[in-house]
């Protein structure tokens, strides 16, 4: 008898479609929410409060999933679980409260700091969604990360201290937790999971948010060859997803993201001997 592993190992392209699709619609559900960082988002009504509490979640979106989660609530609830009203009025004062914050190598420096530029991105930079817009979204991503850390005084060692947890596709980083981030914002279907809040960025546009889970699924399903997970990467697998879903390619990273964690097929497949 032929096992799981030898049949998805030697998929034909038609059937790694139809694959993708049905995990995709399996993993694309409210259930889904409950155990992953989007939920922390889902706690909010307003477009601020979820764009905020999104990127500050996908920021620190590494590691335990419960512990993520736990210090994520806990940022919210230092910001008295209004994020965006906390943001835009908060005192250098009453940022230091977040001094004592740490989740593994984001410290309560790197929190005051990133409390710092997103006050200075929504009351003098035109807030979030314009901060990505761009042609590409590659270019996008830079974008972004060049206006969090503009230094307007040229001596500011908390923003370069800080810029670590920016990801920065052109040189090189697969920008996961970023991409993840916009596929909360852009997306937009009716399972009610992703926000699509965000109407100058199409979902076409989006890149895939590889990690070392969806990255595995897709090198054993033979999608992606490229051994780094990282831009290139990205971009190879990206391409691959627009070509069965160009207006939605990122619905697949339920799928990749949903078997390699669900279903352990982010390891290496063997066949049972």
């Amino acid at each position: 008898m032929t096992s799981k592993s030898d049949r998805i190992k030697g998929l034909p392209d038609r059937e790694i479609v139809a694959l993708l699709m049905e995990k995709a619609d399996e993993y694309n559900r409210k259930s889904f929410i409950e155990h992953d960082p989007i939920c922390i988002p889902h706690r909010f009504s307003k477009k601020e409060d979820i764009e905020i509490s999104g990127f500050l979640t996908a920021t620190i979106a590494w590691g335990q999933r419960i512990t993520l989660i736990r210090n994520a609530l806990r940022l919210m609830e230092w910001m008295d679980n209004a994020p965006f009203d906390f943001v835009i009025g908060h005192s250098p004062k009453e940022r230091k409260r977040f001094a004592g914050f740490v989740h593994r190598t984001f410290s309560g420096s790197d929190c005051t700091t990133f409390l710092f530029m997103l006050q200075r991105l929504y009351t003098r930079q035109g807030g979030m969604e314009a901060a990505f817009q761009a042609d590409d979204l590659k270019q996008g991503l830079v974008q972004f990360r060049s206006m969090m850390l503009a230094d307007e005084v040229g001596k500011s060692k908390a923003l370069q201290l800080s810029a670590r947890h920016l990801a920065n596709p052109d040189a090189g980083s697969a920008a996961k937790r970023l991409n993840m981030f916009l596929r909360w914002m852009v997306r937009k279907d009716t399972r009610g999971v992703d926000f699509g809040l965000w109407s100058g960025i199409q979902p076409g546009q989006l890149y895939i948010p590889l990690d070392v889970h969806s990255a595995g699924v897709a090198r054993n399903l033979g999608i992606l060859q490229r051994k780094q997970n990282d831009w290139l990467a990205v971009e190879e697998l990206t391409a691959f997803l627009r070509k069965i879903d160009p207006q939605d390619p990122v619905k697949f990273d339920y799928a990749l993201f949903g078997m390699g964690v669900n279903e352990k097929l982010s390891k290496p497949l063997t066949s049972n001997r």
